[in-house]
C-alpha cells in the first residue's frame, strides 16, 4: 500500500523557503558526522581504516577532490552534449534546435522525463514499489516547460568521458576494498536536477532481493559511487538517514506520517563540492526533494555489488523483467569494467591503472577501439544487474 501526502497547493517558492530552513541546521549536522575526505590509502596500498570506518558507520563517505579541473570540464562538457541533443518532449522526433534526434541503435531510451518539480515514482507501485510514499510537489511560479529530462540512461555508451570516469583507479579501489576484489558492476546513469525545475525521488531505500536474507548485512546490496558536477547543496541534493543501512528494511510510510510532510527529522543532505564523489549505501535511506533552489545538480551514478549477492541470484528488473544471473552475464558485464581501465589509461597515461583482478591476465582481449566501442560497450547497458 502506498502513501500520498495530503497538502494545499504549494508554490515553488513557499517549498524553496521550506527547504532553506529545514536545510540549516541539517547541514550543521552533516558536516558534523566528520564523513569527508580525500581518498587516502596506506602505506602497503589499503584504503585508509578511517574511511571504511566511517563509510560503514554512517552509510556514505564523502570523498573529496575525485575529479580534477580539466577532467570535470570535460564531464559537463558532454552531459550539456548529450542534453542538447534530447527531443523536446518525450515522443518527439527533433531537438530544441529542430535537428532529427539521431538513432545510433541504442536499444534502451537514454532519456527519463518527468513533469517540473514533480514525484513521478512516489506513492506508486513503479521501481518495484520501492517508493511508498510521494514527495510535496510544489507549482512552478512562472509559465514552465511542460517536461524535463530527470535522468540519462547509459552513461558509457553515451558519453566516452563517463567511460574514462568508470575506470578511475581511486574510485576503483575504494570499491575493491568494501566489496572485495572481484565486486561487480550495477548500472551507470545520471541524475539531471535543473535549478528550479528537478523533480523529486521519493525516499527509499535501493535493494530489493536480500533484505529476509539468513546472512543478510549492512553491504548486502552494494553501494553508488555519485560523482557530482556541480556543488551538491542542501536545495537540490540527495538526502540521507544516517546509519539506517545497518536496520534493515524502513518503514517509510511511517516515518513520513510521523512527520508530517516529506521532511523527515534526524536527515540530513549530502553536501559536496563540484568534483567529489560520495559513496553510498544502497540500503541507506534515502531521496531528494523538487529542486527550487536556484542551483543545478548533476550526478554520475556508478553502482557496485558483492559478487557473492549476485551470482546465482534471480531478480526482478525494475521494469519488471526476471533474470537470473549466472557466470557468463557477470563475466560479460565485468568487461565493461577492463574496457574502462583501458580507456582512461589511454587518456591519462601518468596513472597507474586499477588491476581488476577477476581479468587479471585478460587486458589485450579488452582494449579500447572503435571496434570495441560497437561490439562490446555499445547496448551494454542491456545487461545491468539489479538486485
Amino acid at each position: 500500500m502506498t502513501q500520498t501526502i495530503s497538502a494545499p497547493q504549494l508554490t515553488a517558492d513557499d517549498h524553496k523557503k521550506a527547504m532553506q530552513e529545514y536545510g540549516r541546521a541539517a547541514e550543521a549536522r552533516a558536516y558534523a558526522l566528520g564523513n569527508r575526505g580525500p581518498i587516502r590509502f596506506t602505506a602497503d596500498g589499503k584504503l585508509d581504516p578511517a574511511i571504511a570506518d566511517s563509510y560503514w558507520q554512517h552509510g556514505f563517505y564523502v570523498l573529496q577532490g575525485v575529479v580534477g579541473p580539466e577532467e570535470l570540464a570535460e564531464l559537463r562538457a558532454a552531459v550539456d552534449r548529450v542534453l542538447d541533443r534530447a527531443p523536446v518532449a518525450p515522443d518527439a522526433k527533433v531537438d530544441r534546435h529542430g535537428r532529427p534526434v539521431p538513432d545510433e541503435g541504442i536499444l534502451k531510451p537514454a532519456y527519463k522525463w518527468a513533469k517540473p518539480l514533480s514525484d513521478p515514482v512516489g506513492g506508486t507501485d513503479k521501481n518495484n514499489g520501492r517508493h511508498p510514499a510521494q514527495m510535496l510537489q510544489p507549482t512552478l511560479d512562472k509559465a514552465g516547460p511542460a517536461w524535463t529530462v530527470e535522468l540519462l540512461d547509459g552513461n558509457l555508451h553515451l558519453m566516452d568521458e563517463c567511460l574514462r570516469l568508470y575506470g578511475h583507479p581511486g574510485l576503483l579501489a575504494v570499491a575493491a576494498a568494501i566489496l572485495g576484489d572481484d565486486f561487480v558492476p550495477y548500472n551507470e546513469v545520471t541524475f539531471v536536477k535543473e535549478a528550479g525545475l528537478g523533480p523529486s525521488v521519493a525516499w527509499h531505500q535501493d535493494g530489493t532481493t536480500h533484505w529476509t536474507a539468513p546472512d543478510w548485512d549492512m553491504g548486502a546490496h552494494g553501494f553508488n559511487f555519485m560523482t557530482q558536477l556541480y556543488p551538491s547543496t542542501a536545495g537540490n541534493g540527495v538526502w540521507v538517514v544516517p546509519g539506517t543501512h545497518r536496520l534493515g528494511k524502513a518503514d517509510i510510510k511511517k516515518l513520513v506520517a510521523e512527520a508530517g510532510s516529506d521532511r523527515i527529522p534526524g536527515a540530513v543532505p549530502m553536501l559536496c563540492d563540484a568534483g567529489d564523489t560520495i559513496v553510498t549505501n544502497r540500503q541507506l535511506l534515502h531521496g531528494s526533494f523538487a529542486n527550487t533552489s536556484p542551483d543545478r545538480r548533476i550526478t554520475l551514478n556508478e553502482g557496485f555489488f558483492p559478487r557473492k549477492r549476485v551470482l546465482g541470484i534471480t531478480a526482478r528488473r525494475l521494469h519488471g523483467l526476471m533474470e537470473t544471473y549466472d557466470l557468463d552475464r557477470i563475466n560479460e558485464r565485468t568487461r565493461i569494467l577492463q574496457l574502462a581501465i583501458d580507456a582512461r589509461r589511454q587518456r591519462f597515461p601518468q596513472e597507474t591503472p586499477h588491476i581488476y583482478k577477476p581479468l587479471a591476465g585478460h587486458e589485450d582481449e579488452n582494449r579500447w577501439s572503435e571496434t570495441t566501442r560497437q561490439a562490446l560497450l555499445k547496448n551494454y547497458n542491456q545487461r545491468d544487474m539489479f538486485i
